[in-house]
């Protein structure tokens, strides 16, 4: 079955010593997701650069149909942005550099701006893996937002195309919506109550959500409802890695103010410059 959302996948390569893992881990996931999928190097084509790539095409044991190769020079960030809109990507992927001599990963600069302007959805991949690395565990954003059904939606459609069984959806629950000031036992009695009827709020509002799921992607899910009390975009992201999540999946902008604008400066930056896992970012899906 050929996936609604993902139908074209790119990933820009650079001959770097990660070089095979990126390209193993896009053709299983293209494979996965049964989508087309591009390879694009910015810089000028060789012959050498030419045949390792193709050695390490024909290493893989996974073999898709629909693999185009683009060659294109010039600026970096314009170049993938262009390239997406040509070529009607929807999931584009980039990889995260880790900090020396510490297992903590982030997103360098020209990957930064290629986020911020990208037309589709990306996929940030902290550690790619030549050999196959099967995913039990995804979390994601389930705040309150014009985005969010859709995030949800596409997180389960990722999370059958892979097999993954787990999925936690989690709200950030903004402290104010408390709104008690705790100096004794008995305004402490009344946030502990406050903070329950939130969260059981939230929560009912998060089943609607997932009953609109087509009944064929909940099929031997495990869904399960996590409140937070916290920051957006910090609480999550360290919500994701002490839970052991293979995949944070969190919403790509707001209705009527632009994700980047608001969350860039705040919120996203606790994700993107401590990258707790592999991270979804889920441009909403347009209406056909």
């Amino acid at each position: 079955m050929k996936s609604t959302r993902f139908k074209n996948i790119l990933i820009g390569f650079a001959f770097s010593p990660n070089l095979k893992a990126n390209v193993f881990e896009a053709l299983r996931l293209s494979n996965s997701l049964n989508g087309g999928l591009y390879f694009l190097h910015v810089g000028k084509k060789t012959h050498i650069k030419n045949t390792k790539l193709n050695e390490i095409l024909n290493l893989s044991p996974i073999k898709p149909k629909n693999i185009n190769v683009l060659w294109k020079e010039g600026d970096a960030v314009k170049t993938i942005i262009t390239q997406c809109k040509k070529n009607n990507i929807d999931l584009l992927l980039l990889g995260a550099l880790q900090r020396e001599n510490v297992l903590k990963f982030y997103l360098g600069s020209i990957a930064r701006k290629i986020t911020r302007k990208s037309p589709c959805s990306v996929l940030l991949l902290i550690k790619p893996s030549v050999e196959m690395v099967n995913k039990k565990h995804i979390v994601v954003n389930a705040f309150k937002s014009s985005q969010t059904i859709d995030t949800i939606s596409a997180a389960f459609e990722y999370a059958d195309k892979l097999k993954i069984p787990k999925i936690t959806l989690v709200d950030e629950i903004n402290q104010s919506e408390i709104n008690v000031n705790v100096d004794d036992d008995i305004s402490l009695k009344k946030a502990t109550k406050k903070r329950e009827e939130v969260t059981k709020k939230e929560e009912l509002r998060i089943t609607e959500v997932v009953k609109s799921i087509p009944s064929l992607l909940l099929k031997n899910k495990q869904v399960n409802f996590q409140g937070i009390f916290g920051t957006r975009g910090y609480s999550i992201g360290h919500y994701a890695r002490v839970a052991r999540a293979d995949l944070l999946v969190i919403n790509s902008e707001e209705k009527r103010m632009s994700f980047w604008s608001k969350l860039f400066p705040k919120d996203l930056e606790h994700i993107l410059s401590e990258i707790p896992t592999d991270v979804l970012i889920v441009k909403m899906k347009k209406d056909e």
